[in-house]
């Protein structure tokens, strides 16, 4: 018996039953894929392999729930290929042979098959390695799908031989355009604003803000999406947030004032408030590092590891676990001693280079790398500071109209204080005699 289904496909009219709302919304065709319009907007490599019918082996990466599946049937229909959805975890070798020598006989009749394997990096070398005589001898096309970086879950073997895409999360408005048309397949009216809460939720997973539309529209009477119905569905309050609009502008100024204020309960408040509205974590996690850098700056260089540190922590865990590097940053920097000095010091610098020429590098500051420029003057006069007592010379650095400019006025707080009694030190001896040119014990 084949284990090829030649089950002609149900009519769009049959998509109603019980089946799971992803899968009742699946496309039939190419154009109505939502996402990923790196590789498949007009003139990107994978359409182009599509429209010129040119597929040849491809691993699918990304996070749940972004379209993998769909996007592998879309092409065996396009392509007009057999299409065999294969398990990674309820198949072994046994069943890989199998379907290896349909996929052959009718490569003979002149017909290709897509082998689609979900979860690809769930095989071990051995089950991957009994694909490579049948991707070689091109008896089957072979789409993978994977969660996992595929340079580490794949065997070299088989990589070499498919093109890996990578697909990236859905948009906040890829995701409510995919809810919008699923209503009216559940006969329901919804507010954009629950839409965007459901997709703010799903974080870029389709199919869990179509299973959570679903799990609303059954609690929602006449036809109508309610708040409590997707507050129950979500297990959480709605907070109703515009990523994109004041509120969002606003719930982020009001994190970075409470933490330049020092005020440790109210930052978590409102970086809580935006974790719980959905923000994306990376985004809160870039204004706390620019926080550091503007706000703490040289009082607590520490600050910014720890930021980074907290960045790294959220891309590595994800959400929730990530939240709590958040919580940890925020708290950081507010109990960090505050320094804006090298803030106000580029802009400083900033004002004088809108407001003069740009004068050309002093020839004593230039590289000399031929015997032509050194003979142009390029690097004579340079002094080396190694050679100087104390790694200290009197040498200018500033172009002749700039010399002895000062931008840089740090605080008396924390590692900054330090710092403004080197700094005093360094520009005193600036002004005082030449120093002696002997290197340092």
């Amino acid at each position: 018996m084949s284990l090829f289904d030649n089950t002609p496909p149900s009519e769009p009219e049959d998509r109603g039953g019980k089946r799971p709302l992803a899968e009742r919304m699946r496309p039939d065709r190419l154009e109505d894929y939502i996402g990923q319009e790196h590789i498949l907007g007009p003139g990107k490599p994978l359409r182009r392999q599509i429209e010129r019918d040119e597929l040849t082996s491809i691993i699918l990466w990304g996070p749940p729930g972004v379209g993998k599946t769909t996007l592998a049937k879309l092409i065996a229909g396009v392509t007009r290929c057999e299409f065999i959805p294969f398990s990674a975890v309820l198949s072994g070798i046994k069943e890989i042979k199998a379907v290896m020598a349909d996929a052959e006989r009718l490569r003979r009749m002149g017909k290709r098959t897509i082998l689609f394997i979900d979860e690809i990096h769930r095989f071990n070398k051995a089950q991957q390695d009994a694909f490579l005589p049948y991707v070689e001898r091109g008896d089957i096309i072979l789409i993978g799908a994977t969660t996992e970086n595929p340079s580490f879950e794949v065997i070299a073997a088989l990589l070499s031989r498919s093109r890996v895409y990578a697909l990236r999360g859905l948009t906040v408005p890829e995701t409510v355009m995919l809810l919008t048309r699923a209503l009216p397949v559940l006969q329901l009216e919804a507010s954009p604003d629950l839409l965007e809460q459901i997709a703010i939720y799903a974080n870029g997973d389709a199919r869990q803000a179509y299973n959570t539309l679903e799990a609303a529209a059954s609690a929602s009477a006449e036809g109508v999406l309610t708040e409590t119905a997707v507050q129950d569905a979500m297990q959480r309050k709605v907070l109703l947030y515009d990523k994109g609009g004041e509120e969002h502008f606003n719930l982020i100024s009001a994190l970075h004032k409470s933490v330049r204020s020092s005020e440790v309960d109210a930052a978590l408040y409102w970086l809580t408030r935006m974790i719980e509205a959905g923000e994306d974590r990376l985004y809160i996690a870039r204004r706390l590092i620019r926080m550091a850098i503007e706000d703490i700056g040289l009082a607590d260089p520490r600050a910014l590891e720890q930021s980074i540190a907290a960045m790294q922590a959220v891309h590595f865990l994800g959400i929730p676990e990530g939240d709590l590097a958040l919580g940890q940053a925020a708290i950081y920097l507010c109990v960090a001693p505050k320094s804006d000095a090298s803030y106000r010091a580029m802009n400083l610098v900033r004002e004088d280079v809108d407001r003069t020429i740009a004068e050309p590098v002093p020839m004593h500051l230039r590289n000399a790398p031929t015997s032509a420029m050194k003979q142009w003057g390029y690097g004579q006069g340079y002094q080396h500071a190694h050679k100087f007592a104390d790694a200290v010379t009197e040498m200018e650095c500033l172009p002749p109209s700039l010399a002895g400019r000062q931008y840089y006025f740090p605080t008396g707080r924390g590692v900054e204080k330090r710092i403004a009694e080197r700094l005093a030190e360094l520009r005193q001896r600036k002004s005082g005699p030449p120093p002696d040119e002997t290197p340092d014990a």
